[in-house]
């Protein structure tokens, strides 16, 4: 070990002395920071400007007056998917997916309002968030730093006097290693530092924060690892330079680019468009609850009225309007969620395909677990669009039930000029109704998420170091 340590020692102190590595990890160490310090405050101030949002929307729906309950089925409510503190870290396809929706009756509608839509187009190319800075600066800084870490000593020859001196050659790679990692270390420690400040945070949990940092840490020194197996396999430090950014810019930039398109080609998906034109033809073939003479809402009438044992809707038990609406959309939801789990299917195959990229590109895999460990994964994006529909669901059946059993059929089948005052309820009916509340998952759920992804990096560093053992055999050997 003390041989080891030398080396590790010498070979920072080389790094030390190239003036344009220090200013290079020294812009990398600032940038992170910026990264740290910028994505902690947007990410207070998101999260604060959609709280407020939040308050102010169940402000107006408790503010409503006196109404009709079918008015307030059209009148909707606003909710807002609130963000992880976590996104702080790494905000994954929060900006992409939209962060509000409106909920109505008769209509599943979809989350809005994402950042991309209402802010420049730069934002597609990547935000600055510690994450980013660490999944595609930091491998760029270790390449420049460590290309030519045992390539330098094959081709001036200094290897041999190592080996002379009595060095072995696992001992000065293992000392090379060291020191790269080292500063891979030094690279992480601002972004880690942001992990620990949003540990202090209300609701930060601690599992998926050790995920992410075992996730980061496992990443760079498999780059780590894999600059020096090139530096060891490729004789001439130029040449490993070049084969080095190679291998960044296919793995760490193109790849995550390119799979996500092939698996929208290959597994399609329909767009809004097409959905609603498909909905609105299915919903056609339905039946329509407002056609006292469609057949399905006409069998629906008769089977209430032989339950009841009566002849007429005016002699139920309750405002048959009411009952019907709530037929209506317990339809009409059905549809609804069947058009909403064929989406989430064609998605989760898309995103199969692209964590199953990960074997061949690590920086996808690194993205996967670290989105699915922060809660910003697509998996966090269904989970709020389905709490919002099963809230939407609850929302308008209690109306339509609140107009079943507190609006006569008389009243509301009533045009005379005080009709439209006697189908009006007491607003402490919708004050009554919970507010919206976003199911956080637990702290193991979420590491649990990041397991598939740990598991591909480590099998990437395992192989990156059985090839480097072999390589190492080989170091110096004339070809």
């Amino acid at each position: 070990m003390r041989i080891v340590r030398l080396i590790a020692r010498d070979e920072l102190r080389l790094m030390l002395r190239n003036r344009v590595a220090l200013i290079a990890f020294a812009l990398i160490v600032l940038l992170t920071l910026v990264a740290v310090a910028s994505s902690w405050s947007h990410q207070r101030g998101i999260a604060a400007l959609r709280d407020r949002h939040q308050h102010e929307a169940e402000h107006a729906f408790d503010a409503q007056p006196d109404r009709h309950p079918h008015r307030m089925v059209h009148y909707g409510h606003f909710i807002f998917r609130p963000l992880s503190p976590l996104a702080a870290f790494d905000p994954g396809v929060d900006a992409f997916t939209g962060n509000s929706m409106f909920l109505e009756g008769h209509r599943q509608n979809t989350a809005n309002f994402g950042d991309v839509r209402q802010s420049s187009l730069l934002i597609r190319f990547g935000q600055l968030t510690p994450a980013f800075v660490l999944q595609i600066v930091a491998p760029l800084l270790l390449i420049f730093l460590g290309f030519g870490s045992l390539a330098r000593e094959t081709e001036r020859g200094t290897l041999r006097l190592l080996m002379l001196q009595g060095a072995t050659r696992r001992q000065v790679v293992a000392g090379k290693l060291l020191a790269l990692g080292m500063v891979a270390l030094a690279a992480a420690a601002p972004a880690m530092l942001g992990l620990v400040l949003i540990a202090a945070q209300p609701g930060a949990l601690m599992l998926p924060m050790l995920a992410i940092a075992l996730g980061y840490l496992l990443y760079l020194g498999l780059w780590s690892v894999l600059i020096l197996l090139v530096s060891a396999v490729v004789r001439r430090s130029r040449d490993a330079l070049l084969v080095l950014v190679a291998l960044w810019a296919v793995t760490t930039v193109l790849l995550p680019r390119a799979i996500p398109d092939l698996a929208g080609g290959t597994v399609p998906l329909r767009n809004r468009l097409q959905t609603d034109v498909a909905i609105g033809r299915d919903l056609r073939r339905m039946g329509d609850s407002h056609n006292p003479n469609d057949p399905h809402f006409a069998q629906f009438k008769q089977a209430l009225l032989d339950r009841y044992r009566v002849t007429r809707v005016e002699d139920l038990p309750f405002n048959y309007k009411g009952a019907l609406a709530v037929e209506g959309e317990r339809l009409t939801s059905q549809l609804f969620d069947r058009y909403a789990a064929q989406s989430f299917i064609a998605q989760a195959r898309q995103n199969e395909m692209v964590n199953t990229a990960g074997l061949l590109s690590p920086a996808i895999a690194l993205r996967g677990l670290s989105m699915a460990a922060a809660g910003t994964d697509f998996a966090a994006h269904r989970r709020f669009l389905e709490q919002a529909e099963a809230y939407r669901y609850t929302l308008v059946q209690r109306l339509n039930r609140l107009e079943a059993d507190a609006v006569s059929y008389a009243n509301d089948t009533a045009t005379d000029a005080g009709a439209d005052r006697r189908k009006r309820i007491g607003a402490e009916n919708w004050q009554a109704i919970p507010d919206f509340h976003f199911a956080v998952p637990t702290g193991a759920a979420l590491a649990r998420a990041a397991v598939p992804g740990l598991t591909i990096l480590g099998l990437w560093l395992v192989a990156a170091l059985a090839l480097l053992a072999l390589a190492t055999r080989r170091l110096g050997v004339r070809r």
